[in-house]
């Protein structure tokens, strides 16, 4: 018998095929992190509550376990961007896949070709309210008015939820938003990532290594081309003078879109296997969060 010869995939065929497969593996290190880690949001911002009501009561600061989860998040995105809200933040990752649930129920349900998702003008103005939220948070804790937050926190509640338990009485505030923020994830990808998280505003702010960012090579772009921007849930064009560079979170969408691969990062160019520089940043993160007290099985 004749053996039947495959043909060789072609280019626009083995981009579908590696972003497919980028995709499942992010999923992949986004459900174990959301398994093991899923507080390690809620301790960073501890963190920057600790620093700030030592501030506001002329104390010295001190390394509390809230404090070292901060800086230990903070060390690792100044070395590999914002990987944490990429691969490893709990609440992003259910923002994740809030948004993917909602594509499928427009798509099968309501019959819905394109995703209903918010106009770019809003989606930039938007992005500036965590910073503004930022602000105000931390002047509740300089002025020791943290008070006024008691039971109004939507990631306490998440938290809990995550633990397997309930929230006291007292958190129906917390409750709430929690609700509305879920809905936002469904019209808006990425809704509490890019408007109200107050860790993605801080790490927005770090100056990120440059090696660490992704860099587009403009001059091998295609006219008009906007494919990377298309598929940023920010709306960033990745270009490096851009002052709204801090608002990637790297998920690496533009990477695995992009016709004519002209995004790269040093770690990408370390191998021909788009999995292995992932996995070793989970694991590098997986040790340090170990570390830091994350992990609930440890």
């Amino acid at each position: 018998m004749e053996k039947t010869q495959t043909k060789p995939l072609t280019a626009a065929q083995q981009r579908q095929r590696d972003k497919k497969h980028r995709t499942w593996l992010r999923a992949g290190v986004q459900l174990f992190f959301f398994v093991t880690m899923p507080g390690a949001f809620v301790a960073g911002f501890s963190g920057v509550k600790q620093i700030f009501l030592h501030i506001g009561a002329g104390e010295v600061l001190s390394a509390d376990s809230f404090t070292l989860s901060l800086l230990g998040l903070c060390g690792f995105t100044l070395l590999f961007d914002r990987f944490f809200c990429g691969y490893a933040c709990a609440f992003g990752s259910l923002g994740d896949a809030v948004w993917v649930l909602s594509g499928l129920i427009q798509k099968k349900l309501l019959r819905r070709k394109k995703q209903l998702r918010l106009p770019e003008r809003a989606v930039l103005w938007g992005q500036k309210v965590k910073y503004l939220l930022l602000a105000g948070l931390v002047a509740l804790y300089v002025t020791w008015q943290e008070k006024l937050l008691t039971g109004a926190s939507p990631w306490e509640v998440f938290s809990r939820l995550t633990a397997l338990r309930l929230p006291p009485e007292g958190f129906g505030v917390g409750i709430a938003l929690l609700v509305l923020i879920l809905l936002g994830m469904a019209v808006q990808h990425r809704f509490f990532c890019q408007f109200l998280c107050p860790m993605g505003a801080v790490f927005a702010l770090l100056p990120v290594l440059p090696f660490a960012r992704l860099h587009r090579q403009n001059d091998g772009c295609i006219p008009g081309c906007n494919a990377c921007k298309q598929q940023c849930p920010v709306c960033l064009k990745l270009e490096e003078s851009s002052l709204r560079s801090g608002e990637c979170i790297a998920c690496e969408a533009c990477v695995g879109t992009c016709p004519k691969q002209n995004i790269h990062r040093w770690d990408l160019a370390l191998c021909k296997h788009p999995w292995l520089p992932v996995l070793g940043k989970a694991l590098l993160f997986f040790l340090l969060g170990c570390w830091l007290g994350f992990c609930r099985f440890i």
